[in-house]
């Protein structure tokens, strides 16, 4: 079934809603590192740390940077993006588990770069993801779009596919865990058309 969701920019208000969906599409590697922010002292959650971090004005990632999908006036799904420039190759990864993250990052300078695109589970399959991807195409511009996914993350990699994407790099992830499943992190790319 196919709903019909209106697009915009998202407010800084909306940062609690951002973070929860942002958690969603990371499969929760979002609230993971988050947590660093509470071994800081600086929050007492996890979400609390997400929340601040997306309030702020400035930096790649926040508010500013973020498209909401709503339905009825209730927000259901997010895309968070921005434009890589030459500062990514400066950056040193702080944690072992964002290294592949990052040297997969440092392949799409001059990329439109989607850092998250999530939508409630109870509103998948109406083509809120696919709005939310074509609303960045043309945010891009003429630059070529990228994105990193979970080699697991079979769903969304048809969406991707389906959407022009093709993948065009791979990195083995550092586990978050001892137990957890293993994967690789799959950057994707659309050129321009």
């Amino acid at each position: 079934m196919a709903a019909r969701a209106n697009l915009r920019a998202a407010e800084k208000s909306e940062a609690a809603e951002l973070a929860i969906l942002i958690d969603i599409a990371s499969h929760g590697f979002a609230s993971w590192l988050w947590y660093g922010g509470v071994l800081r002292k600086s929050a007492e959650t996890a979400f609390e740390h997400g929340r601040n971090r997306l309030r702020q004005d400035s930096g790649l990632g926040t508010w500013r940077d973020a498209v909401v999908a709503l339905l009825e006036e209730e927000i259901v799904g997010v895309s968070v993006s921005y434009g890589l420039d030459e500062s990514v190759l400066d950056v040193e990864a702080t944690h072992p588990v964002l290294v592949p993250l990052v040297a997969l990052q440092k392949q799409v300078v001059g990329h439109w770069f989607i850092d998250s695109l999530g939508v409630y589970k109870a509103h998948r399959g109406m083509g809120i993801g696919r709005a939310l991807l074509d609303h960045e195409f043309g945010r891009a511009g003429s630059a070529p779009v990228s994105l990193i996914t979970e080699s697991h993350n079979e769903k969304a990699q048809a969406l991707y596919r389906m959407n022009g994407f093709e993948e065009v790099a791979r990195a083995q992830a550092v586990p978050l865990f001892e137990d957890m499943r293993k994967h690789d992190w799959v950057l994707f790319t659309r050129k321009v058309a």
